[in-house]
């Protein structure tokens, strides 16, 4: 059967490949799911089977953005305990969080991945941890609900069984036991994980964090993945007060307790990353390690300024995060390609810290070498998988910004006119086609005020 094909056209293009090169005015041509070519100028004129084409004059095609790190439930407690570091905001929102249920689960993925796709993200990311006894099929309410709004997906089934009376932060009713937490993962890993190219869902192994978790649950998760032959994540070096957790704990630095544990290697990627001395950046580049920065929240809980700089000379593979949207109540990814710039800028290397190209990669390619999908994902070249983003910058917000990946970066937020997951529609001028937004934002703020009873009735 031949293949149908979509040509967008007569728009400015980064393609962010090797050579990060770009087009002017050019155009890319999507057959079925895969990119087929990509150039300067007007498609060729006898192609067959073009069941559409879009006239991108005045717009950016990027590749689409991928998220790597996130926290869906969040969504449902949005704007509270906006004046905490992390410790503290943790030990305020734990016990609320350790009461959600299938239904919240569901709806507060549905409004983190609208508003995601919405605003560019065609592959997203959720760590989930929190499995309270009897809510119910939590990883498989996420799942499905991602299944609905159409985009790619990688589920990091999270756990935690260090809990107040271990020492921990959450509450004891809110942690799996060491065997449930590694049985229900496994579990997970078989029933959802797809490996195969161009799989819409696969599965992470994802203890939380070290001070959530025994040092044997990091041990036997990292033996499970590698077993399974899927990706690992967790929070790492996310502030001062985990770095001295960690010391008095295990007698260590955190870089240096992962590395005893099994959890440095070039199928591993950490959150944050922020309290990293040069020993620790040279151990994540020589093995390998990922990072997902997640500027805004960092900011939000004032843990700090990771050394992103340092980091991608140092071979770090590095991508962006929203992070969960309790410390990041926009939401978005394409506000982290600015936040991320900016904040950067605040560091050591001042105005030499990031270009806006290398923002664009952050939140592109360097989401997918995070994700362990760089030669499906992330650049728009040909034989690669069709997920594109035809940004709007034709409007008063960009109109006096000659360069699109600038005006893209550092203006204004860009409308979406078109987004495209596995070569399929999932927004059309700036809004989403696969599910009802207004029904989305009703079904959420209804489980964040459920979730608030039942919390203030212990």
């Amino acid at each position: 059967m031949a293949a149908s094909r979509i040509v967008i056209e007569n728009c400015a293009i980064a393609t962010v490949d090797a050579n990060d090169t770009e087009y002017t005015s050019g155009y890319v041509v999507v057959a079925d799911n895969l990119i087929e070519s990509v150039g300067a100028g007007r498609a060729p004129a006898a192609l067959e089977n073009v069941v559409r084409r879009v006239d991108g004059t005045g717009h950016l095609l990027t590749p689409g953005l991928v998220n790597t790190h996130h926290h869906f439930y969040q969504w449902i407690t949005r704007g509270l305990a906006t004046d905490h570091n992390l410790f503290n905001w943790l030990v305020a929102l734990y016990p609320t969080w350790a009461r959600i249920d299938e239904p919240m689960a569901r709806a507060a993925a549905q409004g983190s991945l609208a508003m995601m796709a919405r605003g560019g993200v065609t592959t997203a990311m959720d760590h989930h941890y929190v499995y309270p006894r009897g809510s119910g099929d939590l990883s498989g309410a996420i799942i499905g609900a991602v299944a609905e709004t159409g985009v790619r997906f990688t589920l990091a089934r999270g756990s935690m069984d260090r809990g107040q009376s271990a020492g921990g932060l959450p509450p004891d009713f809110a942690v799996e036991s060491l065997e449930g937490a590694l049985a229900a993962t496994e579990a997970t890993v078989e029933k959802h994980h797809d490996a195969s190219f161009g799989a819409m869902t696969q599965i992470a192994v994802a203890p939380c964090s070290p001070f959530s978790v025994s040092t044997e649950l990091m041990r036997q998760a990292a033996e499970l993945a590698r077993r399974k032959g899927v990706r690992l994540h967790t929070h790492g070096s996310e502030t001062v007060e985990e770095e001295q957790f960690c010391k008095e704990l295990f007698g260590m630095g955190p870089t240096d307790y992962f590395e005893s544990t099994g959890w440095l290697g070039s199928d591993v990627w950490m959150a944050h990353c922020v309290h990293m001395n040069d020993s620790d950046i040279a151990a994540f580049g020589r093995t390998g390690t990922g990072v997902a920065h997640c500027p805004s929240s960092n900011a939000r809980l004032a843990a700090g300024i990771a050394r992103v700089p340092d980091m991608l000379r140092a071979g770090v593979p590095v991508g962006l995060g929203v992070d969960g949207t309790a410390s990041n109540e926009s939401g978005e990814l394409h506000t982290e390609l600015r936040n991320a710039l900016l904040i950067n800028r605040l560091g050591a290397h001042r105005e030499a810290a990031l270009t806006v190209r290398q923002a664009l990669r952050l939140g592109t390619y360097g989401g997918a070498q995070v994700l362990g999908r760089a030669d499906q994902l992330g650049s728009i070249e040909p034989g690669k998988l069709a997920d594109l983003v035809l940004w709007k910058l034709d409007t008063l917000a960009h109109s006096s910004i000659a360069d699109p990946v600038i005006a893209l970066v550092l203006g204004a937020a860009a409308p979406v006119t078109l987004s495209l997951v596995n070569g399929r529609t999932v927004v059309e001028d700036n809004h989403l086609t696969t599910v009802d937004e207004d029904a989305v934002a009703r079904s959420t703020r209804s489980q964040a005020r459920r979730l608030a009873r039942i919390a203030a009735a212990g």
